[in-house]
């Protein structure tokens, strides 16, 4: 059974991207404190997924948007991600100054970015929002969780079965509001015909594998696929807010595909 994401945003035209996000409460909560952008003619994309109870979480995530969504196009990848950072910094000075005006206590929200100029791309992000990349009928997380489990993991402390059985598994150690300073993870690489990056909240990886992220997007418009996401997640309970933002290059010039793994320069500093 299908249900349509609400409220959406259409498809955006031009020769690059085809890309396309949706928000949806889900089945259990009763307001949505996710939030998303995008900015296609900026070459950014953002997902943010707010916490700190009623109304608070929903601030949070929709300043890091209001901020981000401001960054008009860059003259250059450093200065795009120069952009997204202080962009981040400033929201997250916004969400503190909100929470100490109203004596909250935690309050935040998660991001995850996608940053593009010419064919690079960058992912920014902090929590446990996720971007996947999906090239040559391959899932790749580009991000890794900010979540206590995740970190116990790295250490050795978990196994890996142990991680997603781990009774804390959804606490996360990063958030925009959280520290006085965003503390945010980067990656960089080339873009490549036909990649499709897929930024997402955890209300959709609660309930939906990557291979079925892979099944969903590869060979749909990104509208369909969205759509497709969200009705799989709010067939299986929907037991959070959920959003998707699905983007697929598609420059007209056939340009060569490079291995999965290869290392690029650093154009982004």
């Amino acid at each position: 059974m299908s249900h349509p994401p609400s409220p959406s945003l259409p498809s955006w035209p031009g020769a690059s991207f085809d890309t396309f996000g949706a928000t949806h409460a889900g089945r259990v909560r009763d307001h949505n404190e996710d939030s998303f952008c995008l900015r296609p003619d900026s070459g950014l994309w953002v997902v943010a997924d707010g916490m700190g109870g009623h109304a608070a979480g929903e601030v949070a995530s929709a300043a890091i948007v209001e901020v981000l969504g401001a960054v008009g196009p860059q003259e250059s990848a450093a200065n795009l991600m120069k952009a997204c950072d202080d962009g981040l910094a400033e929201a997250n000075a916004r969400i503190r100054a909100y929470a100490a005006q109203r004596s909250h206590g935690v309050m935040g929200a998660t991001v995850a970015v996608l940053l593009t100029f010419g064919e690079h791309f960058a992912c920014v992000w902090s929590g446990d929002s996720r971007v996947y990349l999906v090239r040559q009928h391959t899932i790749l997380q580009v991000t890794r969780d900010h979540t206590e489990a995740e970190d116990l993991l790295a250490q050795g402390v978990l196994t890996e079965a142990e991680a997603k059985a781990w009774p804390r598994r959804n606490v996360i150690t990063r958030a925009i509001g959280v520290f006085e300073e965003p503390m945010l993870d980067h990656r960089h690489g080339e873009l490549e015909p036909g990649d499709i990056f897929v930024l997402c909240s955890d209300g959709l990886t609660g309930h939906v594998e990557p291979d079925e992220i892979l099944a969903a997007v590869s060979r749909r418009r990104a509208e369909i696929a969205v759509g497709e996401l969200i009705g799989m997640t709010l067939d299986r309970g929907a037991k959070d807010n959920v959003t998707v933002v699905v983007i697929r290059y598609r420059p007209e010039d056939g340009a060569t595909v490079a291995p999965f793994t290869a290392a690029v320069r650093n154009i982004w500093d």
